[in-house]
């Protein structure tokens, strides 16, 4: 009777126009990559207020990061089998509570466990957004320019971290860089929820519950080792022991994956080229990519002088350069191909990276951020566009969720391996001096590195990346 109830009040919702889709899952999008980034400027601020430790201060971008790509998975398949509004409406909640909570708090460990929770939400609602707009949009050109945008969105939202962060510190307080988020949550939530049509692709399997404990505790126990490795080293019990844990926990989720009968992540898709190949570049870009802006503010704030907002606000045309990439990538797409475009924005990024490998204390900055910048984030901006319509063509319908969860998890788990390798690197080559010259001399390191990983990953796309972004037969 209640399915036969829905039958006939189903007709009666019409279908929202793409214009509102793409508004409403764009700003889902931007929401959880600019927390990534943008209590960076505030931690002396929160440090100062609750008195965190130096273990917590790390925590506090570390505790965000790590649930965000450990439950990535789970939040792309739960979104096909338990309706995709519905997950990106229980996300976008646990989210913008979460933010409240960190808002308010009044100890460490309050702010950390709503950092936490932040990262769930976001892992349950990032996958929704891709699968949403791809089901709203045809494929083909419309497509691409939505996904165009949904990336443009999502790279400015992680672009813009630094600035909103600083303006909000400077204008009111630390407390601010969370709250902002709560009025714009609750007006998302409210708009999806009227909105947004729902919509799934799953065939009324369970979730696998195994299968998701694992790789979320195989993921978050490899990337405390990770987040370990710059204040204890690569060799360390403290790094080690998490690492090996890590790796022997995805061993596991591989092995129960091979024998469940709804497994969370049918290993056949990673035999699919499209799909492995655009995560293992995503992986790539995302581990030089996501450092760009990390080092960039060190760099301006503590050899250049910079305030916090003055960093912010030099790395503004960089964020323009990401949109304007990201824009111009599905109009490339089609005359040239996806592969093409990816090879050649990821090669314009190399050349940024190199440029900013010759950084020197006293730099002007045009040369020094400016220009280096614009094409280091042309380049990404470039680049991702592509690489998520390759990765989300080669999969069926019923996987829609769980491939957008591959692409962001790649993306995330890249950034956070390609921190902790390259900040370490710039530390070990600093030697703990802190003088303009040292740390300028640590900074230009890793972004030599950061232009090798890429220079990789051009290899990888030309040779690996199917020409055309069409769906594969499983």
């Amino acid at each position: 009777m209640v399915d036969a109830a829905e039958m006939t009040r189903t007709p009666r919702r019409t279908s929202p126009p793409t214009w509102l889709v793409l508004a409403l899952t764009c700003a889902g999008q931007f929401l959880v990559v600019l927390d990534v980034s943008v209590v960076n400027v505030a931690l002396p601020s929160m440090r100062s207020g609750l008195g965190l430790s130096e273990q917590g201060l790390q925590w506090v971008v570390n505790a965000y990061a790590i649930a965000f790509a450990g439950f990535m998975l789970l939040g792309g398949r739960a979104g096909d089998l338990y309706g995709r509004k519905r997950m990106f409406l229980v996300g976008l909640g646990l989210f913008t509570l979460a933010s409240l909570a960190g808002g308010l708090a009044q100890a460490e460990w309050q702010l950390l466990l709503a950092r936490a929770v932040q990262g769930l939400g976001a892992a349950v609602l990032a996958p929704s957004t891709l699968t949403i707009l791809t089901a709203s949009v045809p494929e083909g050109a419309a497509r691409a320019r939505a996904i165009g945008t949904w990336t443009a969105v999502g790279a400015g939202g992680g672009a813009a971290g630094g600035l909103v962060g600083g303006l909000l510190v400077e204008a009111l307080s630390w407390r601010w860089v969370l709250l902002i988020n709560v009025p714009v949550g609750a007006v998302v939530l409210c708009a999806a929820a009227w909105f947004l049509t729902e919509g799934r692709a799953g065939d009324g399997r369970r979730l696998d519950l195994p299968g998701a404990v694992l790789v979320t505790a195989g993921l978050g126990t490899l990337a405390y080792g990770i987040s370990q490795t710059e204040a204890q080293g690569w060799t360390a019990r403290a790094t080690l022991l998490p690492l090996l844990a890590g790796a022997a926990l995805i061993g596991l989720f591989l092995a129960v994956e091979a024998r469940t009968a709804s497994p969370l992540m049918p290993l056949g898709l990673l035999r699919r080229r499209s799909v492995s190949s655009s995560n293992v570049a995503m992986f790539l870009s995302g581990s030089a990519m996501f450092c760009m802006w990390f080092f960039m503010t060190l760099y301006a704030q503590n050899v250049l002088g910079y305030t916090p907002l003055e960093a912010g606000l030099a790395l503004v045309p960089s964020s323009l350069a990401v949109v304007l990439g990201s824009k111009l990538a599905p109009r490339l797409m089609r005359p040239v191909g996806p592969r093409n475009v990816a090879v050649l924005g990821t090669l314009i990024a190399v050349a940024g990276f190199a440029w900013q490998s010759a950084m020197t204390p006293d730099a002007a900055y045009a040369t020094a951020i400016l220009f280096p910048g614009i094409l280091m984030m042309l380049g990404a901006g470039l680049a991702a566009t592509p690489l998520a319509s390759l990765a989300t063509s080669g999969a069926a319908p019923q996987e829609a969720g769980l491939v957008s969860g591959l692409v962001n998890t790649s993306r995330t788990m890249g950034g956070s391996l390609g921190l902790a390798v390259l900040s370490t690197l710039a530390a070990a080559r600093s030697a703990g001096s802190t003088t303009p010259q040292a740390l300028t001399e640590g900074y230009a390191l890793a972004f030599r590195v950061g232009a090798g990983v890429l220079a990789a990953g051009v290899a990888l796309m030309w040779l690996w990346l199917p020409r055309e972004a069409k769906p594969e037969e499983p």
